[in-house]
């Protein structure tokens, strides 16, 4: 009977339907004694002796895997993998899945929940109200406004979806863009350059990689125009986070909403902590009641399919491993 361990926080409800799932597929299914787990000590200790697990935001570096020779499958509760190191997988033949269309529409609504509170201030009304102060003072509107979708992926293109809804003009940078979605809806496709210039909210929905780290800097944040907003719930490691410190202090951004950091979880004398203009959410965007389970089942269908020799279409990530692949 394979064992598979669910280590991802988020899908660790016993009442969801992705439990009794693997069981019916004849799993030997176990729990992390540990939530949120961070470093290779603890992802070894969680994962030895599995043939797959449900994964969060652990690593699977080459020393992490060299340690777990028994793992065939990692399925990612969601679709960021920058904390596996995808050679060493594929070298091992591990398969890496994620669940596309999962938690999307979550980060879609958190998105444009965070641009929202920051446009019309809400936190800072709520705590002048609380102290006795009534200031009506005019807020920023989102109708007419412009705002910069970097990256036009299935979360990219739900945020265009709400923001029409609201007649934002939209425009949107992406290497590999869906003109055809694009034409459809409004959006203007313009390289990274133009978008900066030109938006006045822009929103990162972009996956972290080599070359998307560090994508927004002091050279690209003195792009944007003066005044505008920065969203991210995409991946900590596409800011330079020091630089969009300065950019804020400066006020050359009037502010920031941020639901994913370098370092999570984020420090609590981290100096972005102390402006008053940064909305920050711990990574959060893509958790609600209903993306969790869709994230588990997802994440479960992934290892079964795999397990019965099927290949999860549109889910794996090294499908160069595919031929001749065997659980």
């Amino acid at each position: 009977m394979p064992i598979v361990v669910i280590t991802s926080e988020v899908v660790l409800d016993t009442q969801s339907p992705h439990l009794k799932m693997l069981h019916n597929a004849g799993m030997d299914v176990r729990f992390s004694p540990r939530r949120a787990l961070t470093g290779e000590a603890e992802t070894i200790e969680a994962v030895r002796g599995a043939a797959a697990t449900i994964a969060g935001s652990e690593p699977y570096t080459e020393s992490v895997l060299a340690s777990l020779p028994e793992l065939r499958v990692i399925s990612r509760s969601g679709v960021g993998v920058d904390r596996i190191d995808l050679e060493a997988v594929t070298r091992r033949r591990v398969a890496v899945a994620i669940t596309p269309s999962g938690n999307h529409e979550a980060v879609a609504e958190h998105a444009m929940a965070l641009l929202l509170a920051l446009t019309r201030s809400l936190l800072r009304q709520n705590q002048e109200v609380r102290r006795g102060t009534w200031n009506r003072a005019p807020l920023l509107p989102l109708r007419g406004r412009t705002l910069g979708l970097i990256g036009m992926g299935r979360i990219g293109k739900s945020v265009a979806l709400r923001a029409a809804q609201f007649r934002l003009r939209l425009f949107a940078y992406d290497p590999l863009p869906d003109v055809a979605f694009a034409q459809t809806h409004g959006i203007e496709v313009v390289d990274l350059d133009t978008l900066l210039e030109q938006a006045d909210y822009v929103t990162l929905h972009l996956p972290l990689t080599p070359a998307t780290k560090g994508l927004i800097n002091r050279k690209t944040l003195s792009r944007m125009k003066r005044g505008s907003l920065l969203i991210n719930t995409s991946r900590g490691g596409l800011v330079v986070e020091e630089d969009l410190l300065s950019a804020l202090q400066s006020g050359h951004l009037s502010g920031a909403g941020l639901d994913v950091f370098n370092q999570e979880p984020l420090s609590s004398g981290h100096p972005l902590l102390r402006l008053e203009n940064v909305l920050v959410t711990p990574h959060v965007a893509g958790v609600d009641h209903q993306s969790a389970i869709d994230m588990a089942v997802q994440a479960a269908q992934n290892i079964i399919d795999l397990y019965h020799g099927q290949w999860p279409e549109g889910s794996i990530v090294n499908p160069a491993i595919q031929p001749g692949w065997q659980w």
